[in-house]
């Protein structure tokens, strides 16, 4: 018979599912494993974990949701009609014959740390996240729109995560190995979105995710269409109060004290003994590693001291930009010092669709006035200050999206270009990379590619290689036992390294 510590109800025999529910939430703390957890059975261990010769301890990657024009960052056509290259002027920068838009400064004196590519392609012209982060072959709108359709394949995160898990790896500190910043992924947007999640291998695979809590500096209109929406967006701008924390799923509620806690952990190890006929659910290993996680975050400081950005001198955090973006960069930086071996940051949308980087309406004041300086001040400071600390070598850095822009302007309110998948492009940096490289080529209106087209999956690929992971011959078993390539007709990019 086991005892549930202060209640006098008794469980005796198997455990019924509404047991378990009640047990597992305590054990979360109250945190939800997300739609689709019970059930799902469990991806088996994978298969040949060879090593590659990447030499990159950690990944931090800039994810630029909504996707930017390569006209209007790192392949401009200043030769081409207006309609084409738009209204921004083309500089110089510290790769011999490369050109960046204008508003792109502090980047261009750097670039030559990274490699810039500019001949991207693949055939999905949609907002798929999952389909740039994932190994998954093939998306569609409805699997773009549920962050849970049983046909996705894990996040990149994820499978490193499972990896470790399956060598006996844990958390390094109480730093968690995989984190989405600054909010979980499409959390503040009207839509949710698929991408950096477990997929087959089941939500427990999840990444851990900060939250943000403080103000933005300022409101901005977003037009979609039919009427301005008045949003205060923190990727514009924040004061330099805002915090970055660990989410609610792994706090310690106010009421909660250690003694609580520790009480909670036995009541979890009690259960141990009465779940072996449940342990190949989904459900039970779900609550179990989260509650495990759980207990490591309270109890630890690690986690908690990276995010603490009072620490830097206000110098840094001023140049890696005053926007949430650029805290979460820099925060990221800190978290990899930590022990975190994959660190995202998103771009992502408040308030309202057709933000970020989708800027099918009012491009061009959207693009001076806020996304541009916003991703220069980021990312020219994060390549300068890992370089600085002697991290750039085993940090790899990747700053991408999942498709480009319209080569032509459509003529609405403050112009505007749709959405773009035969051409784009993206820089990789640090963990073995190559600077000051160029790889591939576009035609004169940078609408197709002319020269070394790149699959979001080579970009996947050459990551996993980076980290030392050889996706040739390392293989994953999804849901019906099928082994799985981590990535689907990826290759790394044998140049870049």
């Amino acid at each position: 018979m086991l005892r549930i510590l202060g209640s006098r109800d008794r469980i005796a025999g198997r455990l019924q599912r509404r047991d378990l529910l009640r047990a597992g939430g305590l054990g979360l703390l109250g945190a939800g494993l997300g739609a689709g957890s019970f059930g799902a059975p469990l991806a088996q261990a994978a298969e040949s974990t060879k090593k590659s010769s990447g030499k990159a301890k950690s990944l931090i990657i800039l994810y630029l949701y909504g996707a930017p024009s390569q006209l209007e960052t790192y392949d401009p056509k200043p030769d081409a009609p207006r309609e084409i290259r738009g209204q921004f002027d083309s500089i110089e920068t510290a790769i011999p014959g490369l050109r960046f838009c204008e508003h792109l400064p502090k980047l261009a004196k750097v670039i030559d740390r990274a490699a810039v590519i500019r001949s991207m392609s693949h055939p999905y012209n949609i907002h798929s996240a999952a389909y740039t982060l994932t190994g998954v072959p093939h998306v569609d709108v409805p699997m773009e729109l549920n962050p849970y359709d049983g046909r996705h394949w894990p996040y990149i995160g994820s499978v490193l995560d499972y990896l470790a898990e399956q060598d006996g790896r844990g958390m390094t500190d109480g730093v968690p190995r995989s984190i989405g910043m600054p909010f979980q992924f499409g959390d503040r947007s009207p839509t949710k979105r698929a991408g950096p999640y477990g997929g087959f291998l089941g939500t427990k695979y999840d990444p851990i995710w900060t939250d943000f809590e403080g103000d933005a500096t300022r409101k901005v209109n977003r037009w979609r269409g039919k009427a301005d929406t008045s949003v205060p967006d923190p990727y514009f701008g924040i004061k330099p109060a805002g915090k970055l924390s660990v989410s609610n799923a792994a706090r310690l509620p106010r009421e909660i004290t250690l003694d609580r806690l520790d009480g909670r952990r036995s009541l979890l190890e009690q259960f141990e003994s009465k779940r072996r006929d449940l342990e190949g659910t989904a459900s039970v290993q779900a609550h179990e590693r989260f509650a495990d996680m759980a207990l490591g975050l309270m109890t630890s400081g690690g986690i908690h001291t990276a995010l603490d950005l009072s620490k830097e001198k206000s110098e840094l955090r001023e140049a890696y930009g005053m926007t949430l973006f650029g805290q979460a960069t820099l925060a990221a930086r800190r978290l990899v010092e930590a022990g975190s071996q994959i660190v995202t940051v998103f771009w992502d949308e408040v308030g309202t669709t057709n933000s970020a980087w989708d800027t099918h309406f009012d491009h061009y004041t959207r693009l001076g006035d806020e996304l541009l300086p916003g991703l220069d001040a980021a990312l020219s400071t994060l390549l300068t200050d890992l370089e600085q600390r002697g991290l750039l070598d085993t940090t790899m850095v990747a700053c991408i999206s999942e498709h480009g822009r319209t080569p032509k302007m459509d003529n609405v309110r403050g112009g505007g270009r749709g959405h773009w998948s035969k051409a784009y492009g993206g820089i990789l940096a640090g963990g073995g990379i190559r600077g000051g490289q160029v790889l591939g080529r576009t035609d004169e209106f940078a609408a197709t590619v002319a020269e070394r087209p790149v699959s979001p999956k080579d970009v996947l690929a050459t990551m996993y290689h980076a980290l030392g992971i050889d996706t040739e011959t390392t293989m994953i078993r999804d849901r019906l036992g099928r082994p799985l390539p981590l990535v689907s007709d990826g290759h790394v990019i044998r140049e870049l390294m």
